[in-house]
């Protein structure tokens, strides 16, 4: 018949009809979802960024803010023995998820904060011969006022640069070791000082590391407030000019560039509490660190007084020879060993050396003193070092020894450090009192 043709196409018809509806359907459904997902991930984009502000909105108070050239700094100021500080480094961090943390080590300080065994590899022998007794020694004494602080407060000291350490390898951020290196800081601090201030500060410096019990964590949050810290920079300022410009100012100045040239965007900066507003100032300004990191120029005053001093008790000697004869010169040469000999055993004797150290500074320090290219203090120490060798033990102890004038006195590596300067400044007194008296009597 005719009609089934017709009928199938009318069906086929049918059938394309209903298919198309099918597809309407389906692209209005697809259409509906994909809006409904841009709408979703905006909102959510949006919240988002209103709990970020409000998270930023409620940073601690120790944080300050800062803008420049398209780059968001967030300073934390810190105490380096304070719980506080800890948890400010720790919310700060975990709010923002910044793109790189900057903390105030350097990386010789970084490695002994997270090598706790780096002890173990001192070489004694040549911290002696290389003349680093002094430079170690006012470490340790530096390291055993904040260990002292830290044990009474139940702290580690530095342990919020820690805390810095693991939030950022935490969210992924760059780890900027942002501090010079504090070797070069000690020599330009120390370098840059007269005799009387090198006196003066170690003098400041034992006794504060044996003096902190009036010290409490109220008192160190206090020290954090800018009022507090403007007395205590003005103070610095005037009792240590030269101090306050190499340990602070300079350091200001290196810590700014480094956090500036920080990569991405949002940048927390761990410092102390005290950088915070140098690194304010310097911040926004071009910053060449090269003279930051030139040592001092030697002076030619300890030059020439190395040598114009054995020339001129030398010279002393051969006076009194051909003034009061052999007798004379007898009687000089034994007020120069005795007098030298003894104010450098002495010395020994203090830091609890061992009997062939005392003998080795009493006969080493007549001779030394008459020759610029050895000290006492030299001597004396190799052979501390030799008679009483540190064990392993000794140096896994060093930080434990930091904390009590007791331990630190008794601590094998400690006593020979204590010997060489003890050594070298019985022998300078010795040098300074035999020398006046020859030249009173050959006159």
């Amino acid at each position: 018949m005719v009609i089934t043709p017709a009928c199938h196409a009318g069906g086929r018809r049918f059938e394309s009809g209903q298919l198309r509806q099918r597809i309407h359907k389906v692209t209005d459904l697809l259409c509906n979802l994909f809006f409904w997902r841009i709408f979703y991930l905006e909102t959510h984009h949006q919240e988002n960024e209103r709990n970020m502000q409000e998270n930023q909105d409620q940073l601690p108070d120790s944080v300050t803010e800062i803008e420049t050239e398209g780059k968001k700094i967030y300073l934390v100021g810190t105490a380096h023995v304070s719980h506080q500080s800890v948890r400010d480094v720790r919310t700060v961090i975990q709010r923002i998820q910044p793109d790189s943390v900057c903390v105030e080590l350097c990386p010789s300080r970084y490695k002994a904060i997270v090598q706790h065994e780096n002890w173990r590899q001192m070489d004694i022998f040549k911290i002696v011969k290389e003349q680093k007794a002094l430079f170690l020694l006012v470490q340790l004494i530096m390291s055993s006022f904040y260990k002292k602080i830290g044990k009474k407060l139940g702290i580690t000291p530095g342990a919020e640069m820690v805390e810095g350490i693991q939030q950022a390898e935490k969210v992924g951020a760059e780890l900027i070791l942002a501090d010079r290196d504090v070797n070069i800081t000690l020599k330009r601090v120390w370098g840059y000082l007269s005799i009387w201030q090198r006196l003066k500060l170690l003098f400041q410096l034992v006794w504060n590391s044996f003096g902190t019990d009036d010290l409490d964590e109220k008192t160190i949050e206090a020290l954090k407030g800018k009022d507090q810290l403007e007395v205590i920079m003005e103070e610095m300022s005037k009792a240590f000019p030269e101090i306050k410009k190499r340990l602070i100012d300079e350091r200001d100045l290196y810590l700014a560039d480094r956090i500036q040239n920080a990569p991405g965007k949002k940048v927390v900066a761990i410092v102390g509490a005290g950088h915070v507003n140098g690194i304010c100032t310097n911040i926004h300004t071009e910053i060449d660190v090269r003279p930051l990191l030139t040592l001092p120029p030697r002076s030619i005053l300890p030059v020439v007084l190395k040598w114009a001093i054995p020339i001129v008790i030398v010279l002393l000697l051969i006076f009194g020879f051909f003034k009061g004869g052999a007798r004379h010169s007898i009687e000089s040469i034994s007020i120069w060993i005795l007098i030298n000999g003894f104010f450098s055993a002495l010395g020994v004797t203090l830091a609890l050396a061992h009997p062939l150290t005392i003998i080795a500074a009493f006969v080493a320090a007549p001779l030394t003193s008459l020759n610029p290219t050895i000290a006492a203090g030299w001597v004396s120490g190799l052979v501390q070092a030799w008679v009483k060798k540190p064990k392993v033990a000794d140096l896994e102890n060093l930080p434990k020894a930091l904390g009590s004038l007791r331990l630190f006195w008794l601590n094998p590596v400690c006593r020979i450090l204590l010997v060489v300067v003890l050594a070298n400044l019985g022998s300078s007194l010795g040098t300074f009192i035999a020398g006046s008296w020859i030249a009173a009597r050959s006159f």
